[in-house]
C-alpha cells in the first residue's frame, strides 16, 4: 500500500477519486493517523448527494464514525489502479537484482523509469509523473 503521504501528493496534483466498493482509503485527519478503511456495501458506503460524496458508514464497525466526506479522505489506490490510470502510458512492471521494482513509461516517445521498494509506490510515482506532466501540458 502506497503511503497516506504519497496518496494525498497524487490527490494534490488533480487525481479524483469516485469511491466504489473495495477501495482503501485513510481519513485526512491527525485523529485517524495510520488508520486505513475500506468501502464496502456492507460497513461504508459511499453516498452521492448534490452537495458532493459522503462515505458513510454502517454497523457497528465504526461506531465512533458517522459519516466523512470524500474531500475529507485520501484514496490509497491499489497496484492494479494505479496501472489502470496509467493507461496506454505503461510500457513494463520489473525488478532490478537488488529487489526494486521498476515501472517504464512512454508518452509521445519519451520514455520514463520510476524506481521504488515496492511495486504501488512505483506505480504512483509514475501515475504522479503523468498527472504533472498532463497539468503543464494543459497550461500550454
Amino acid at each position: 500500500m502506497i503511503t497516506t503521504e504519497l496518496a494525498r501528493e497524487l490527490r494534490d496534483n488533480g487525481l479524483v477519486w469516485h469511491p466504489a466498493s473495495g477501495d482503501v482509503f485513510a481519513i485526512d485527519s491527525g485523529e485517524f493517523d495510520g488508520e486505513t478503511f475500506t468501502v464496502s456495501d456492507m460497513t461504508i458506503e459511499a453516498h452521492e448527494f448534490d452537495t458532493g460524496t459522503i462515505l458513510g458508514f454502517n454497523g457497528t464497525t465504526e461506531w465512533a464514525l458517522d459519516s466523512v466526506a470524500v474531500e475529507n479522505a485520501v484514496w490509497l489506490p491499489r497496484e492494479d489502479q494505479l496501472r489502470g490510470l496509467l493507461g496506454g502510458t505503461f510500457v513494463s512492471l520489473s525488478r532490478t537484482d537488488a529487489g526494486d521494482y521498476v515501472v517504464e513509461t512512454a508518452r509521445d516517445g519519451v520514455h520514463a523509469r520510476f524506481d521504488a521498494t515496492d511495486a504501488e509506490t512505483a506505480y504512483a510515482h509514475a501515475v504522479l509523473a503523468l498527472i504533472t506532466q498532463a497539468t503543464a501540458d494543459a497550461a500550454t
